[in-house]
């Protein structure tokens, strides 16, 4: 068995990589940005090296120093973790190189399986169905141009390279496929130097289905059965679940069936996952379920997995990459309840999800659930990252009861005052449509206006922070009542600001539902700070006067006006990034830009004024 591990990732991955390793007397090693010193992760390794500065390019993505901090601690081998260099070939080959034991995929199947088109074509080989389309080398707009008309539309073009919803385009018609066509060429080339694309036929009512895979260096492979990922916000998953909802015995055993056989067709070793696209249209059937990729590392959902199954991935890798056999044969492993697992994200739904960064001064998680957090109170999100805070995992008898648990644990997260999705996850995993298994990629969108319902304080909200702002009685009926009215109704009613606007609300305690703690409200996942009426307002800015106010904590990485400039409404006036999201800021009217903060490479907080336009024609 492996002795000492160095672990080259960050967050909660890492810190759940120290937990397996310390119960199996492995000693850890940590490597880590300057930003991240004080993080929990540091502390909770054995040892701790700094590699870099905050970009992951100075640090996590640097190879060279991860190695240098391997010799230099004595380490044995190195676990990539999943993200940053978990499924680059190239690290895979000089960790071995460098006479360390590499804790993932073998660089051969990180390579046959890193291109969607090679990846495709090898599954064929081994008869893994893969969804209808075109992947042949002739790249020619005349020839995909006839393709697509073969596949028929609606189709998916999509960039053979690609990952993460990026060089991704739907085609609902012939008319649209040239524009499209060249878009997403454009796209794939800015963001992985290769602007070869593949062509698929669209799925109406997808399902993502994914196969847990394992192998040894002794020739077994063994699946550890589904998970359904299909709850996904912009092609980013949001729950998951394991099983899969309304999977059949007959289609598990073909799905999981197929995915030993792609992982046998790479010579796979370690953990992996198989992902496959299903049309729900008409329930989940073994002919409508094709392959799409594969994920040569461990996945971020992999708890769920460990929940029906009783077993620790983390463990398994270790002891495969130590040599031994897989821990068990595919007859010793079997499905136990319901798992679900929730992302809980430093995000604003009411903002279109933008990242919330910044301080977090309270952190409470519910009791009785898997918390897997890469944070602690008293820590900070940065512009860096993944917004990620945690994990909510949760393990019941039956869907139902998972669902219930997992709708309980977001509504009892509290955290301030960066925002998060808790509310909205707690929604989600409560609606009956996610209750009943009425479950496809489009959910989100298709239910939004119950997921991300209007900010308004509920009154229970209101009603509590008043209570909280009475003092204690002082024996002076005139000093003793903040806002108290002599013309009130019978219950008294006081005047607050509650999440920035003002409210008036009887005072009234609310235990058991509403959380109150140091002028914060907590309810439901969701968070307002309120107060007693300031009697002057300091004056703000708004856009409602040409203000443009920056919606979040970011870097701005293009100006495209200049002060004195004449710009129509919508024109693009700066570009601001946080946590690889991309956010352009727009001309509200016509007018001209009279005030410009903004520079190239500026670090800004949320709501600095970065531009203003007065009003006139552009």
């Amino acid at each position: 068995m492996i002795t000492s591990l160095l672990i080259a990732n960050r967050g909660e991955i890492a810190r759940r990589i120290i937990r397996t390793a310390r119960r199996l007397r492995i000693r850890t090693v940590a490597v880590h940005s300057d930003v991240d010193a004080g993080m929990p992760f540091v502390a909770e390794a054995d040892e701790a090296v700094c590699i870099g500065t905050a970009p992951a390019g100075d640090s996590y993505l640097r190879q060279d120093r991860i190695l240098e901090a391997a010799r230099a601690t004595g380490a044995q081998a190195i676990h990539p973790g999943y993200g940053f260099l978990s499924e680059n070939a190239e690290f895979a080959e000089a960790v071995e190189a460098a006479g360390l034991v590499w804790v993932g995929a073998p660089a051969f199947s990180i390579r046959a399986m890193g291109l969607k088109d090679a990846a495709k074509a090898r599954m064929i080989e081994a008869g893994v169905p893969v969804t209808p389309g075109y992947l042949g080398a002739d790249q020619s707009p005349e020839r995909l141009a006839r393709e697509a008309e073969a596949v028929g539309f609606p189709l998916l073009i999509k960039a053979v390279a690609g990952g993460g919803g990026k060089g991704m385009r739907r085609v609902d018609a012939a008319s649209e496929f040239p524009a499209l066509l060249d878009s997403c060429r454009r796209e794939a080339a800015a963001s992985f130097g290769d602007d070869r694309v593949l062509l698929e036929r669209y799925i109406t009512a997808p399902r993502h289905i994914e196969v847990q895979v394992f192998g040894d260096r002794h020739g077994n492979v063994v699946h550890l059965f589904e998970r359904d990922c299909s709850l996904q916000r912009r092609h980013q998953k949001v729950i998951e679940e394991a099983p899969a909802p309304d999977m059949s015995d007959a289609v598990r055993d073909a799905v999981c069936d197929a995915a030993v056989r792609a992982a046998k067709a790479v010579d796979y070793v370690g953990a992996g996952t198989i992902e496959f696209i299903a049309d729900g249209s008409q329930g989940l059937r073994a002919d409508r379920i094709w392959f799409m990729e594969m994920n040569t590392r461990l996945q971020v959902e992999h708890p769920v997995t460990e929940a029906i199954t009783g077993q620790d991935l983390v463990e398994w890798q270790l002891r495969v990459a130590s040599g031994e056999p897989l821990p068990l044969r595919q007859d010793a492993l079997s499905i136990r309840g319901w798992a679900m697992e929730a992302r809980l994200y430093a995000e604003n739904p009411a903002t279109g999800f933008l990242p919330s960064i910044g301080p977090i001064d309270r952190l409470r998680f519910p009791a009785g659930v898997r918390i897997d957090s890469g944070v602690a109170e008293g820590g900070t999100i940065t512009p860096h990252y993944d917004p990620m805070i945690a994990k909510l995992i949760v393990h019941g008898d039956t869907r139902q009861d998972a669902a219930r648990l997992l709708a309980r644990a977001a509504r009892e997260v509290q955290v301030w005052p960066v925002k998060t999705n808790a509310g909205f996850l707690a929604r989600a995993a409560s609606h009956p449509d996610f209750v009943a298994g009425r479950i496809d990629t489009g959910f989100i969108e298709r239910h939004a206006s119950d997921l991300v319902p209007g900010t308004e304080p509920p009154l229970a909200v209101a009603e509590a922070a008043a209570a909280a702002l009475v003092p204690a009685p002082t024996g002076d009926p005139w000093t003793g009542l903040p806002g108290f009215r002599l013309n009130a109704p019978p219950d008294i009613e006081i005047d607050l600001e509650l999440g920035g606007q003002p409210r008036r609300a009887s005072p009234k305690a609310h235990a058991g539902t509403v959380v109150v703690a140091d002028g914060v409200a907590f309810l439901d996942g969701e968070a307002w700070p309120f107060g007693l009426p300031r009697t002057e307002r300091a004056g703000g800015e708004s856009e409602g006067d040409g203000a443009i106010l920056s919606p979040m904590p970011g870097t701005i990485i293009a100006v495209n006006v200049a002060e004195g400039q004449a710009v129509a409404k919508g024109e693009t006036l700066m570009v601001l990034e946080a946590m690889k999201m991309e956010q352009a800021l727009l001309a509200p009217f016509d007018g001209t830009v009279t005030t410009l903060k903004a520079t190239k490479g500026a670090q800004v907080p949320e709501g600095t004024l970065v531009a203003r336009i007065e009003r006139g024609e552009s």
